[in-house]
This record gives C-alpha cells, structure tokens and sequence, in this order.
C-alpha cells in the first residue's frame, strides 16, 4: 500500500481545504517545493499535486510552482498533478514538464471522449479523479454536484486504459474523519481499474483498514491534512503499511 503525500497549491502557496471549499484555506508552506523535499525525505514514493487555482479556473494556473517542484525532486520519484487539465495540449505540456501522471477530474465526466482520447496519445500516463458526495460525481473543483454514479462512471472508463482512478470523498476531505472505506472498497470491487483512496486519513488505523481492503484493488492512498497538523506522521505510516502489505 502506497501512501502518497498531497500538496494543494493555491497562489503558489502549499494549502489545504476543508471540504473542497476555497474559503476554509489554510496555508502550511509558502515554499510548496521545499515542502515537496520534506516529504521526499520523509519516505515518500510518490507526490500528488493538486492545482486548485486550475480546478476553478479550468486551467492550469500554478505553473512556476509546479516546475520548481519538479526541479528539487528530481528524477527520485513519480509526481502526479491535477486541477484544470481538460485539453490534449495540457497533458502534453505537463508530461514534457516532467510530470508522470496527470489526473484528468471534471473533464473526464463532462466529455468522455476527450478521456478515451487522451488515453490512447498517452497510454499509462492519466489517472481519473472522482470526486463525490453521497456516491455522485462532483466536477468544476467540487463546486457541482452531478447525477452520474461514481460506479457507472468507473466502469465506463474500463475500457479507456485509464492508469488508475482516485477516489474522493468530499465530504471527508480535510475533515480528518477517516477514509470512507465502504464506499472506496465499493468502487474497487465494482471495477477493474487500481484504485487510489482519498479523503479523510488520519489516523494509523485508517492506514491498516485500508490495509486490509488492498486485494481488494486498492493500491495507494492519499494523505492531506494529517500529515500536515501532526495527527498522521507520515514515515511511521508508510512503515506500518509497508508491514501490513507483507503479511
């Protein structure tokens, strides 16, 4: 079980949202690359990397701080990033960038075609982000709510050659109470695509539960808030999962 630090950016800064909503901001870092070498010395594998300037706007919006990202971690680990990614010549100028992933949200639901699309000019190179409430698709950076199932959705991406998809709950996110396990294992089950957790960790039983569910298609986790208070140390959970994965 892979846990992957998150950093949102906003104005170049290193924040967090409760809830996804832009007016409960909390800014942990104004330097969102040294605080991507913090984690990289930390034990992480992985970065996730959430333009949210761009999730509103509906392009990419935090670009310099993206590159200097880049530019301290390196080529030690992959690094992921969402948030406004919604035409071919985006993805194309973040995986030139250096990039590994990007994660395709609001598009995706919005215009299918364009997902399969990207898929198949970059294959193994895009992540699906579902955002949702209450089992509905979110998009716009979780401002809108839709009618489309998160399941009906997973399994319409099956077939794309969609790398994985992350699931969030957004009534969780940054609220630190717990993963929604049940619904996270329900999407895994439901689909063949690897999963990625999101919203809500905070504690090391969240992490083993998680755990637990891994033959499940669960294959990573995100980590925000926690990790960033204190709740969560990072190191001691990856090692806790690294544990549990080897049972």
């Amino acid at each position: 079980m892979l846990l992957i630090p998150a950093i949102d950016l906003k104005n170049g800064q290193c924040v967090r949202l409760k809830q996804g909503l832009m007016e409960q901001v909390t800014v942990f870092s104004e330097s969102p690359a040294e605080q991507a070498r913090h984690w990289l010395e930390q034990g992480a594998r992985r970065l996730h990397l959430v333009d949210l300037d761009g999730a509103f706007a509906g392009s990419p919006r935090n670009r310099s701080a993206i590159v200097r990202i880049l530019e301290e971690v390196g080529d030690a680990i992959p690094v992921q990033l969402g948030g406004g990614i919604r035409d071919l010549d985006a993805i194309e100028r973040c995986l030139d960038a250096g990039l590994s992933y990007v994660i395709i949200g609001t598009a995706a639901v919005k215009n299918p075609g364009f997902l399969r699309d990207a898929c198949v000019a970059f294959p193994g190179r895009v992540i699906v982000g579902l955002d949702a409430k209450d089992g509905k698709a979110a998009t716009e950076g979780w401002s809108k709510l839709t009618g489309h199932e998160v399941v009906d959705l997973g399994k319409k991406y099956e077939d794309y050659g969609v790398e994985a998809i992350i699931y969030t709950d957004i009534g969780r996110d940054g609220m630190l109470t717990g993963i929604n396990l049940e619904a996270t294992v329900h999407l895994a089950q439901s689909i063949s695509i690897p999963v990625i957790a999101s919203g809500g960790l905070s504690s090391l039983d969240d992490v083993r539960a998680l755990c637990a569910a891994e033959d499940e298609g669960i294959v990573a986790a995100i980590a925000g808030r926690a990790i960033y208070d204190g709740s969560l140390d990072f190191r001691r959970a990856q090692e806790v999962a690294d544990q549990a994965s080897k049972r």
